[in-house]
């Protein structure tokens, strides 16, 4: 049997469309209160909209993690609106694709800021009253760029390995409280984000997932008591074979990328 959301209290950020709305939908679906948060109000009433058809209790809440203190306007709004928060998914984040050598450091403060230091933030805020219950449930979405670094993502790159990181050591100090840490490693799915402005393309068609995959199985990893999943699975191999050769990995990786750069020239 899986869980059992009916009435759970759910806070879901970077729910105006992707994963988060896919998330907060499906939390909707199952019973859940559902809290919405993202920076774009009309595309998160329409993410509200859908948990509506659901018979569901949906706050809007839009905030901009970017902002210390409009997080901090986020969690005591989310407190106010529902009394309390059950389960926390970190979603919100901003890509930033480029090579380093156009990066620039106020580009790697703000990836930082809205992918990292934001979602802690807000986790921190959250945590005081799962503790007090004794339960709760925080779901960071991460990325397989966590963990394979992948080229022309520094920024973003650092910013999810940061976040999964801290959740891991979270869930230890954690573990005997009845909160539970869920870290997800999703591969690129197929979302808005890496189409935002301001993102240099990838140097090849890549193959994306369905949210709906990645909607399946991180309420599996839920059911399972998890600490992580990657989305499709195979990650997980991919990411073991590089910790058990890093420096072979990232040799191979260049090799590649110089290949790639060398056929789009042609």
């Amino acid at each position: 049997m899986g869980i059992d959301w009916q009435g759970s209290r759910v806070l879901v950020t970077g729910a105006s469309s992707g994963i988060g709305a896919g998330l907060a939908e499906e939390f909707a679906r199952r019973g859940a209160v559902v809290g919405l948060s993202g920076r774009d109000a009309a595309r998160l009433g329409a993410t509200a909209e859908l948990c509506r058809a659901h018979g569901a209790t949906v706050h809007e809440l839009p905030a901009e993690l970017g902002d210390p203190a409009a997080v901090d306007g986020l969690a005591a709004d989310a407190l106010a609106a529902m009394g309390g928060v059950d389960v926390l998914v970190n979603n919100a984040g901003i890509p930033k694709r480029r090579n380093v050598r156009a990066l620039d450091a106020a580009t790697v403060d703000t990836v930082m800021q809205v992918n990292f230091l934001g979602p802690t933030r807000l986790t921190l805020a959250l945590l005081p009253q799962m503790i007090e219950r004794g339960e709760g449930r925080i779901v960071n979405v991460s990325s397989v760029a966590a963990t394979l670094s992948s080229p022309g993502e520094a920024a973003y790159d650092a910013s999810k390995s940061a976040l999964a990181v801290f959740s891991e050591a979270m869930a230890v100090d954690l573990w005997d409280t009845g909160i539970k840490v869920l870290v997800v490693y999703p591969g690129v799915v197929d979302t808005p984000l890496f189409q935002m402005p301001d993102n240099e393309p990838f140097t090849e068609p890549v193959e994306s997932i369905a949210v709906g995959e990645l909607v399946s199985a991180t309420f599996d990893a839920l059911d399972r008591g998890a600490l992580e999943v990657y989305i499709p699975e195979y990650f997980k191999e991919f990411a073991t074979g590089k910790a058990n050769d890093v420096e072979g990995f990232v040799a191979g990786t260049a090799q590649y990328m110089s290949q790639q750069q060398a056929s789009g020239r042609e």
